[in-house]
């Protein structure tokens, strides 16, 4: 079977991180090191870690320290922290798992599986269920994308886009499958296999509707063009909040080009991105 190394950047999971913890623990392949960052944590985050890491020589806690409070820099920082710990290591991937995840207990044996299949597999992930009002919703990424939360790269794939960059707004997962994606490899999600994320991505200190106006800031920073944002509203428009949550992702998007706000990708990276959105569009229209 093929070596990974999984990464997990924490802060303040102490309520969740111990559902990743007995997924990981599960597999019915384990990774060769799985590094939990707790990421200067007020809680009993590293408690609930080190409990595990005593008894798991694969499993390493390390701590970092920085202000206190959720800025999209820390998590960059905090992965960039683990990867010093995996230095020297012969692995063949690298996942970056979020702290709020679980899933079942074949999950990596066959992801690993699809990347032994093709050869041009860059980055993979299962298809991300967010717990939104009581229940779990698909997030229903387009299959060419991977939800950050459960993003594993080949390792070769890892180094050609340089890792994760931090930017202003977040966003460090898309910038990184886009530039993989522009440098040939391919980015894929496979619905059949279904991963639990036990709180929405950003709403750990805001509301949906809030998370839903940085999302669109988000991808206005990311070079989206407005046409194709315009439509991806439209689509989640039965997401729930039902409308609601496609407004307010809207207005976020607008808000930021009204006010000017920088484009943090490079104009090549941009181009790149902009025209796989044309071509979808184009593919929509014929349909």
């Amino acid at each position: 079977m093929s070596s990974y190394v999984i990464i997990t950047p924490a802060h303040n999971e102490e309520k969740l991180i111990e559902k990743t913890i007995a997924s990981v623990l599960g597999q019915t392949v384990l990774p060769m090191r799985w590094v939990i960052v707790d990421d200067a944590s007020t809680d009993g985050t590293a408690h609930v870690v080190r409990k595990y890491s005593a008894k798991y020589e694969f499993l390493k806690l390390v701590s970092t320290e920085r202000k206190i409070g959720r800025h999209f820099g820390n998590k960059v920082a905090a992965f960039n922290r683990g990867l010093g710990e995996i230095d020297g290591l012969p692995f063949d991937f690298i996942g970056n798992l979020d702290a709020d995840i679980s899933f079942g207990p074949d999950y990596f044996e066959k992801i690993l599986a699809e990347f032994r299949s093709n050869p041009k597999l860059g980055v993979a992930g299962g298809m991300v269920n967010s717990l939104t009002r009581g229940k779990f919703v698909s997030q229903d990424v387009a299959l060419d994308s991977v939800a950050g939360a459960v993003q594993m790269f080949r390792r070769e794939c890892f180094d050609d886009v340089g890792g994760y960059t931090p930017l202003p707004h977040g966003g460090i997962d898309s910038a990184a499958e886009i530039t993989a994606r522009m440098k040939g490899w391919t980015v894929q999600t496979f619905p059949e296999f279904q991963v639990l994320e036990h709180r929405r991505t950003g709403s750990a200190v805001s509301g949906t509707l809030t998370a839903r106006m940085k999302e669109g800031r988000l991808y206005y920073s990311l070079g989206y063009s407005p046409y194709f944002h315009f439509m991806r509203c439209l689509y989640r428009a039965k997401e729930q909040p039902m409308f609601l949550g496609s407004i307010a992702e809207l207005v976020g998007f607008l808000v930021a080009a009204v006010r000017g706000e920088k484009v943090v990708l490079r104009p090549d990276i941009v181009r790149y991105l902009r025209g796989e959105q044309r071509s979808k569009l184009k593919l929509l229209l014929q349909r």
